[in-house]
């Protein structure tokens, strides 16, 4: 999760939205994204489905069995159903998100039984760290009159 955080702190820099987000296989880093949504002008450029596509090239394989996805905020929807799609068995992230959470605060989509995978789940690792990064973003956005 260290690492998924330099990445978000990274991302700042770039003005994107500081999310990080690391795939990690037999114990080794094999995926490493932060959010690139405004420098790819791509909604879907968030910095799990970065992660996951980089470590399916890694693998040779869309199907991630035996990795675990390290991310600083709690996925979407979509960056969800990505995961459930490259069967991620594992993820661990940092901070909640209330407005868009998909893995426990708006909706449960790793843990639906209707979906035929389900991933284990560990939350609130970093996670002042990890919130109070995306809480300075937001703020200094504010005072700058931006949305």
């Amino acid at each position: 999760m260290g690492r998924a955080l330099e990445l978000a702190q990274q991302a700042v820099q770039s003005d994107e939205v500081p999310v990080g987000a690391v795939v990690v296989h037999q114990h080794q880093i094999i995926a490493a994204a932060a959010n690139q949504r405004e420098s790819l002008k791509d909604p879907t450029a968030h910095a799990e489905m970065i992660a996951i596509t980089q470590a399916a090239a890694s693998l040779g394989d869309w199907r991630l069995e035996n990795t675990t996805l390290y991310v600083t905020l709690e996925p979407c929807p979509m960056c969800a159903g990505a995961i459930l799609q490259a069967r991620v068995p594992r993820v661990v992230y940092g901070a909640t998100d209330r407005k868009a959470g998909a893995v426990a605060s708006l909706y449960q989509l790793l843990d639906d039984p209707r979906l035929n995978h389900r991933a284990e789940v560990v939350a609130g690792v970093l996670a002042a760290p990890c919130g109070q990064i995306l809480t300075d973003f937001f703020a200094s956005k504010r005072a700058l009159g931006k949305k």
